[in-house]
């Protein structure tokens, strides 16, 4: 029986660590284990407890409880607390989820005792440094043993940083294995949007589908802790709701852009927002509500890369607040602007998009089953 140690820290793993669990769960129980270790990186009950309630995850069995805190100090007490872990459970290999600083911790620790590291979303490329995800996935990639990506371009970046592609088993950290193997988002999201149906009662979704509403949502410090860029970013939303009065613009907030706003924002024009009934300012959703938002809003504003994706699944066109993408492919199939925080380009973004008559969305990644494939290969070479 092969053992895997699982990281999650943020609310996005959580959720991609999901389709991964139910695939040992429903096809694989007789040949791994998973030991389930939540760093805390995300440690309130509505951005982290309630996923796993939703999404039939078990508690997990180890919590680091490392909370916030700066970067290096963050990051160091998951290098250690996940070392510890590793020596106790002895598990075949360890499985990081993307880009956070539980991902970088969980290399580090990982490679530095020779425990097999197994990348979920490798090869995504911003190609800007000044990200600090960015950093966490070159490194992870660079010390990972299987490098699973979900897409064509993600296989490419990680070639013209000299991995190879043809490379033979036994697979190590000097010898890796490069996979296109499809999105484990695409697995949830076609798993989750049939289960709508038993988990949010008939009468909000038929509230939801008469309704015409854009789904936004700010989050990266990029965004958030630059004053300047959180008001452009406001001004726009004000602009967009005076253009088109029949919409609302749902806005669920992680709780750090709140505190953001607060700080940053002056109280006159923190009252224009508020005054804007059609700004709706809520807390953060479960990722089943965010699901039925998506399915039902026109367009995604956000400067999230899952959201990013997930308009994309549900064939939404989406406004992108950012400079860059790590998800290049749904820019270039046209499914998707680059807006930055610049209000003017936010506004331009929306009405060039919702205006867009004959949108396509071909299937870019994968057949739903990716997460069935990533356990066989664990299985196979770890």
């Amino acid at each position: 029986m092969k053992k895997i140690l699982t990281i999650i820290g943020a609310r996005p793993q959580i959720i991609k660590s999901a389709a991964i669990s139910r695939a040992i769960r429903t096809k694989f129980s007789d040949k791994i284990t998973e030991v389930l270790v939540h760093t805390g990186q995300h440690y309130s009950a509505s951005m982290s407890d309630v996923f796993f309630t939703e999404l039939g995850l078990s508690q997990p069995d180890y919590n680091l409880n490392v909370g916030s805190g700066s970067h290096g100090s963050q990051t160091a007490e998951m290098i250690k607390g996940i070392e510890e872990l590793l020596e106790k459970e002895k598990p075949n290999a360890i499985v990081l989820y993307g880009d956070t600083n539980s991902t970088l911790a969980g290399a580090i620790a990982a490679s530095k005792i020779h425990v097999p590291v197994v990348h979920v979303e490798a090869g995504l490329r911003s190609y800007n440094k000044s990200m600090p995800e960015e950093i966490n996935r070159i490194m992870c990639d660079h010390v990972s043993t299987l490098l699973f990506s979900p897409t064509k371009s993600g296989v490419l970046n990680l070639e013209k940083e000299d991995f190879k592609l043809n490379n033979e088993a036994p697979f190590s950290i000097d010898n890796p294995k490069v996979y296109h193997c499809g999105d484990i988002m695409y697995d949830n999201s076609i798993y989750f949007a049939e289960q709508l149906k038993n988990i949010i009662p008939p009468y909000e979704l038929m509230a939801l589908q008469a309704e015409s509403f854009f789904l936004g949502t700010i989050h990266r410090p990029a965004n958030t802790d630059n004053p300047e860029q959180l008001k452009s970013i406001f001004r726009a939303f004000i602009a967009l709701a005076n253009l088109y009065p029949s919409h609302s613009i749902y806005l669920p907030l992680h709780p750090r852009t709140r505190r953001a706003m607060n700080m940053h924002l002056e109280p006159e024009f923190l009252q224009r927002i508020e005054e804007k009934t059609q700004i709706k300012i809520i807390p953060p959703v479960s990722f089943v509500n965010m699901i039925a938002l998506q399915q039902n809003c026109d367009l995604v504003i956000t400067d999230s890369g899952g959201l990013q994706k997930e308009a994309y699944f549900f064939e939404k066109p989406c406004v992108i607040l950012r400079p860059e993408t790590e998800w290049v492919e749904i820019v270039e199939q046209g499914a998707a602007v680059l807006v930055d925080a610049d209000k003017d380009r936010i506004v331009d973004g929306v009405v060039s998009m919702m205006n867009q008559k004959e949108l396509k969305f071909p299937l870019l990644y994968g057949d739903g089953k990716a997460a069935e494939f990533i356990v066989e290969e664990i299985i196979k070479h770890c």
